[in-house]
């Protein structure tokens, strides 16, 4: 993995742990994930005019790649209301690359190093080994993780798809703009069917705007990043890589939204890190 995009890919992990943490530490997560959401349309719209025209073969991979992304955003929402960041965030994170490596070897034949597998390990299993942590009861909070577990698999999903998109499309910046507008319709949509009343309170609450333009421009840089590196490398490794967000979700939810610090977390953070250390040395 080159230099460039494994700092890029940093730089979206930190990003995205950002914007998840601002939907967590809100009052109304529906609300303030759909305002995220609602946020990457003035990005989009902005950088269309400079991106290479799209491939129009990458027309099915945007339209079920909108489908998944409005899934992921579903259950992540559900997981945030159940249990802490520091719960639902790394389980959702780290069950991903394990998925994505699976289908990349068994279904679309990629080769990897054992140093690369090694790194995509340590990664993951440092992530979900955060099941462990029990809540200030000392009961463990399954639904939260239930719903980290199924956000995971939104999350491997959506990246292949995305990836191959992308690179059918020719164009990662036209890609990501075109999916980003996309998943804002569908889920204003979906939200309109189900939650009509969450509209009111975009209108009226201005924090939860702030939040969702803030929350917006991290969530639309962040993830434009990963689908250009998921054009420059293999999708499982940027997959994995990414999810060193774990790092940086760790210290805002202890430090900004006073989450509970344990020994569990500590260790699987100094696991994290290994693994992100092992891409990097990585030569793919």
């Amino acid at each position: 993995m080159t230099t460039s995009v494994f700092l890029a890919v940093l730089l979206a992990a930190f990003l995205h742990a950002t914007w998840n943490s601002l939907i967590k530490g809100s009052d109304d997560k529906h609300a303030t994930m759909l305002a995220v959401v609602l946020g990457h349309v003035p990005l989009a719209i902005l950088v269309l005019p400079f991106a290479p025209p799209i491939n129009m073969a990458a027309l099915p991979w945007i339209i079920g790649g909108v489908a998944l992304h409005l899934g992921y955003q579903l259950f992540l929402i559900a997981g945030y209301r159940a249990g802490d960041l520091t719960l639902v965030y790394p389980i959702a994170r780290g069950s991903a690359p394990l998925i994505v490596t699976a289908v990349s070897i068994g279904v679309m034949g990629v080769s990897f190093t054992s140093l690369e597998l090694s790194g995509v390990i340590l990664i993951a299993l440092g992530l979900v080994s955060l099941a462990l942590v029990r809540r200030a009861d000392e009961t463990r909070n399954s639904r939260a993780a239930i719903m980290a577990l199924c956000t995971g698999a939104f999350i491997a999903a959506y990246s292949l798809v995305d990836g191959i998109g992308a690179r059918v499309a020719t164009s990662a910046l036209g890609f990501w703009a075109w999916a980003a507008i996309g998943n804002a319709v569908a889920l204003m949509i979906w939200t309109a069917l189900m939650r009509p009343c969450t509209f009111n309170i975009l209108k009226s609450n201005r924090s939860v705007f702030m939040t969702g333009l803030i929350g917006g421009t991290a969530s639309f840089l962040a993830y434009g990043l990963v689908i250009w590196a998921f054009t420059q490398a293999p999708i499982a490794l940027v997959t994995a890589l990414r999810e060193t967000s774990i790092v940086f979700a760790l210290l805002i939810g202890v430090g900004i939204l006073k989450e509970r610090l344990d020994f569990v977390k500590v260790i699987t953070t100094f696991v994290t890190i290994s693994g992100a250390i092992l891409l990097r040395t990585s030569k793919s």
